[in-house]
């Protein structure tokens, strides 16, 4: 089979260090494809490693306009880096590139050069707007609510035709009137993370520190029980004005009880910390569609606590975390976390949400939407 993997999100350079689980998963699912002897070609913004063929928007007058700018000779791969750089000039460029991008995909479909198209969609919305041009299958896979902003919620309802594979039940729930071809939770590999029978006496929250996340709630539930708390990710401090960070998360830290470590990059820094913890905790507040750090904490045997929100329910078993519908539930549930057998919690990653799992039924879908 002849694949077209499009992710025109412009996080999806390997010069822009950011957190896009999307563009991980999509590499992850390029690479799988072209192991089971798919011919895949992964349609990006910017060059990313891969061994399948990476195909890229055209950057020649945006090197010209940096050079311009900056009044320096820059090399094209670098592009990216400057773009990032220069947030206003990074926003009016990036839907150029998308665009970019996405047309020279189309073009390519219509020249039966593939023999379906799969698009990534986070932020953008032209690959849609477009894809009735297209002349073969086509089928989407969007990355969050499908009515998380006002930009969805628009632009959603006005594509009923497309097909759309979602990443949990949950996700389904926003718009049930949309032609979905299929459901498919993401997939790990489970032997990148390292098993750990014996944790240490810490819990922690790693993601995004964010209101929706839930990172405050965290604190609260170790400070009233006494419990140690580790904190991992990013934050957002000043940026759009957002305070959080300030006013609900750094006041408590204090390097004992509560400690930030910081932006944790590599599978073995998140062995390390993931591995030695009671429990993943993940009071989050929104309808997550799905949550990759849970795969990965159950990957180290390390069980989940989290509300009963979103796709939790539908990742984490009763034998593989704990899921609550109050504070003094979750709470509760802190005492009782260390009862679970850490074996059982990472064979349920290996039996339910293993990679190899996740890439043959995309291989399903295709086929099914290829012969109808």
């Amino acid at each position: 089979m002849r694949i077209a993997l499009l992710v025109p999100h412009i996080f999806m350079w390997k010069e822009i260090k950011t957190i896009f689980a999307p563009g991980s998963l999509a590499i992850d699912l390029a690479e799988g494809l072209r192991k089971l002897g798919h011919s895949v070609s992964l349609f990006t913004p910017g060059p990313v490693i891969t061994k399948v063929k990476n195909i890229n928007a055209d950057l020649i007058f945006f090197k010209e306009e940096a050079e311009r700018l900056t009044g320096k000779k820059i090399s094209t791969g670098a592009v990216g880096k400057l773009i990032k750089s220069m947030p206003l000039t990074f926003l009016s460029l990036s839907r150029q590139i998308q665009s970019d991008l996405i047309s020279k995909c189309y073009k390519m479909a219509n020249m039966e050069k593939f023999d379906i198209v799969h698009v990534y969609t986070n932020e953008e919305e032209i690959a849609m707007a477009f894809s009735n041009f297209v002349k073969i299958p086509i089928v989407f896979t969007h990355h969050e609510p499908f009515n998380f902003l006002a930009r969805y919620r628009t632009a959603f309802q006005k594509y009923r035709n497309l097909n759309f594979i979602s990443i949990s039940k949950s996700q389904q729930k926003d718009y049930p009137y949309l032609k979905f071809v299929g459901n498919i939770y993401h997939g790990i590999d489970v032997e990148r993370f390292r098993f750990n029978p014996k944790p240490k006496d810490y819990y922690v929250f790693f993601g995004r520190i964010i209101k929706p996340k839930g990172t405050h709630l965290a604190i609260q539930a170790c400070l009233k029980t006494g419990q140690k708390l580790k904190i991992a990710g990013q934050h957002y401090t000043g940026h759009g004005g957002d305070k959080y960070w300030q006013e609900k998360i750094e006041p408590f830290i204090d390097g004992k009880q509560i400690q930030y470590v910081g932006y944790l990059k590599t599978d073995r820094e998140k062995s390390d910390f993931l591995g030695n913890a009671k429990a993943l905790l993940m009071p989050v507040q929104w309808e997550e569609p799905f949550g990759m750090v849970m795969l990965e904490a159950m990957s180290c045997g390390t069980p989940v606590i989290g509300y009963n929100m979103g796709s939790l329910p539908e990742i984490v078993s009763a034998d593989s975390g704990i899921i609550v519908e109050s504070e003094n539930k979750f709470i509760h549930a802190l005492k009782k976390i260390e009862s679970l057998d850490r074996k059982k919690i990472r064979d349920h990653i290996k039996n339910n949400f293993n990679i190899n799992r996740m890439i043959k039924k995309h291989v399903d879908i295709y086929n099914k939407i290829i012969k109808p």
